[in-house]
């Protein structure tokens, strides 16, 4: 069997249960070496053959999954964060499924996750946002038309923006052009829940300003919207006068 595991953010204790328990009992561990923390591994087995998928390519990765899975191991191909989000995971499902070798997926916990709590903020916010926009600035790999940051700023929703600090000249330019006021609350986090997390709170206009006067290139998220700094009216599901289907409050509605 093969599992699609994400490691989590980078914290080692936020792997789930079920993923630690997966790596530890792998006799074939494929890590994405650039970006999962290397401590778990540590719990490995001794006899554990581990590969680095920072060092190899798409073809490269497939053989060692087809191979061992041939021997009757047990493999885990072990993806940083949650790997639904640029994980690339569904070209080496779509692959395996072509050769019918079966896998499974653990999800993890995503770095945008671990952002939020870094800030120690709430993405979504009563009457200032419902929704987040978790999305990348185009360079290199091109994003669909309608998915360019311009495009999504004009919602003036939360943002959680990856893979985009080689782009920040360009990335506030694009949310200021899509609507978003110079002004508007933004933020830096480098390396989330790890032990070298740092959080720089900036401006939409001082995003690239605050990344270079900190030194942070790379291994960061830009987070973008009113909820890092603003008022916002209380929820209704705890407020005395909403009825729920577990409370009756003071407002005589019906559930």
């Amino acid at each position: 069997m093969i599992h699609f595991v994400g490691a989590g953010s980078g914290a080692v204790d936020l792997i789930t249960v079920r993923g630690k328990n997966l790596v530890d009992n792998a006799d074939v561990v494929i890590y994405a070496g650039s970006l999962v923390n290397p401590q778990l591994l540590t719990t490995c087995k001794k006899d554990c053959k581990i590969y680095d998928s920072a060092k190899m390519t798409l073809e490269e990765v497939i053989e060692v999954m087809v191979q061992a899975e041939g021997e009757g191991k047990e493999i885990v191909r072990l993806h940083t964060g949650d790997p639904c989000l640029y994980g690339a995971i569904r070209e080496q499902m779509d692959i395996l499924d072509s050769k019918n070798i079966e896998y499974d997926y653990c999800p993890g916990v995503s770095s945008f996750c671990g952002a939020a709590a870094a800030l120690k903020a709430e993405y979504t916010l009563p009457d200032v946002s419902q929704s987040v926009v978790i999305t990348r600035m185009e360079g290199r790999t091109p994003v669909p038309e309608l998915e360019k940051i311009e495009e999504w700023a004009r919602h003036k929703s939360t943002m959680v923006i990856f893979l985009s600090m080689g782009l920040l000249k360009q990335l506030e330019e694009k949310l200021m052009e899509g609507g978003y006021d110079k002004d508007t609350p933004a933020a830096i986090v480098y390396k989330a829940t790890w032990p070298e997390e740092k959080v720089f709170h900036c401006t939409v206009s001082t995003i690239q300003k605050t990344a270079q006067e900190n030194n942070i290139t790379k291994t960061a998220l830009v987070i973008v919207g009113k909820v890092l700094n603003s008022s916002y009216e209380r929820s209704k599901l705890y407020d005395p006068e909403f009825t729920t289907e577990f409370r009756k409050g003071t407002d005589g509605y019906v559930y």
